[in-house]
């Protein structure tokens, strides 16, 4: 239905007449440009004749106060949005048109709001995990590995898996904030390097098995050097190796190996438990030879002493008498030799009433030698009847010279 329909009046929306042309633009904005002075108490215009603006004269004070009151709320609001609080663990960084300012502790704080001034808050109390050859899942359960990291070569030209975890910390925010654009990036890319480096320098054994330890304290050493040489403002708190192991392609056949170098390692410990039994033993044997030998020394050493001694002695008495010296060895002589025989020697002497045998003493022994005694018993007999005559012995003596003898 159109705007000047036949019955429904002018409804012209521009205001006009019963003219039907288009409405006049001017005419338009001069209605629009007179409320908005009325807004801010200047002149309005009513229907063009300027007529009725003089009423909004007295009212030109107020309008500049409500001006000034709506400029300083917004500035007070300004202002405001310069307050911030850092939590606690946290400092703040601030920029003055983008330079660094100062760095803040926890609490409230106030800098110039934007864009003068900004803050950038940091965290310095979570100790943050750079993981190198593998990515861990949401909650850490899983894992999943990286083999453009993970995969290294050896100092005997063989391949390695390695996975390892750097734990960091904030210690510098500021350095932290303005002198590297992504310094986890950059601590993960250098401690990638030091391991590849560190790794590099020695042998596939030696990394499989004691070396881990090793490999993981020279990365730390190298990456917390690098850190501080390049001023990250991050610390190195540890360096854990988490996996080594070698390709899965060559996985069975270095299982293996690993059972082979067991089976060695058993072998040179049985070897040495061995040792450790037999070399004792062996070294107590000797040195019970050794003592043996020194007392069979000592005892020669001593005899010879003692027969050279006795023997001076008795050079002594010989040169003083010799006749009675030479009498005193054979008797010595003799008396020695007969000690050890069981034979009687008895002189053909008639005074003696009565011959004593002691047989008891002459019986004595092993069973073997009683038919020897009971021999001797009838030799001393018939000796004892055959020098009844009185006869001298061969030696010239008298059968009164020479007295019995009896041995043990």
């Amino acid at each position: 239905m159109s705007w000047n329909e036949p019955g429904r009046g002018n409804r012209d929306p521009w205001g006009g007449s019963g003219n039907q042309g288009p409405p006049d633009l001017d005419e338009v904005i001069r209605k629009v440009k007179g409320k908005f002075s009325g807004l801010f108490g200047g002149k309005g215009s009513s229907g063009g004749n300027g007529q009725g603006g003089d009423s909004g004269g007295g009212s030109s004070g107020v309008s500049f106060k409500a001006v000034g009151a709506i400029v300083g709320i917004a500035v007070v609001i300004w202002l405001a949005s310069g307050i911030y609080i850092v939590d606690e663990g946290w400092r703040g960084v601030e920029k003055r048109f983008g330079a660094y300012h100062r760095t803040t502790m926890p609490g409230p704080h106030w800098r110039p709001p934007v864009p003068i001034g900004s803050v950038q808050q940091v965290n310095v109390e979570t100790i943050r995990v750079s993981e190198i050859g593998y990515q861990s899942g949401s909650g850490g359960t899983s894992r999943r590995q990286v083999p453009e990291e993970a995969l290294m070569l050896t100092q005997d030209e063989n391949i390695v898996d390695v996975q390892l975890a750097v734990q960091y910390r904030v210690d510098d925010p500021a350095a932290y904030a303005f002198n590297f654009r992504q310094p986890d990036q950059t601590l993960k890319d250098m401690a990638e390097s030091a391991l590849r480096e560190t790794v590099g320098k020695r042998r596939m054994d030696f990394v499989l098995t004691e070396g881990r330890t090793e490999v993981a304290r020279r990365t730390r050493e190298l990456v917390s050097q690098a850190m501080e040489d390049y001023g990250t403002g991050l610390t190195v708190v540890s360096v854990d190796m988490q996996d080594v192991q070698p390709p899965d392609e060559v996985q069975g056949a270095f299982e293996d190996a690993i059972m082979a170098r067991e089976d060695e390692q058993r072998k040179i410990n049985q070897a040495n438990a061995y040792r450790n039994e037999v070399i004792p033993r062996a070294q107590g044997e000797a040195a019970r030879i050794r003592e043996e030998a020194e007392g069979y020394r000592q005892q020669v050493i001593a005899e010879a002493e003692g027969e050279s001694a006795r023997f001076q002695a008795l050079l002594r008495e010989y040169s003083q008498a010799p006749g009675v010296t030479r009498t005193r060895l054979y008797l010595d002589a003799v008396s020695d030799i007969y000690s050890r025989s069981r034979k009687i020697l008895m002189t053909g002497d008639s005074a003696d009433s009565l011959l004593y045998l002691p047989l008891n003493r002459m019986s004595s022994g092993s069973g073997g030698q009683g038919g020897s005694a009971q021999a001797l018993d009838r030799d001393v007999l018939d000796r004892r009847v055959s020098s009844g005559d009185g006869q001298q012995n061969s030696s010239g003596r008298s059968r009164g010279d020479l007295r019995s003898r009896e041995t043990r």
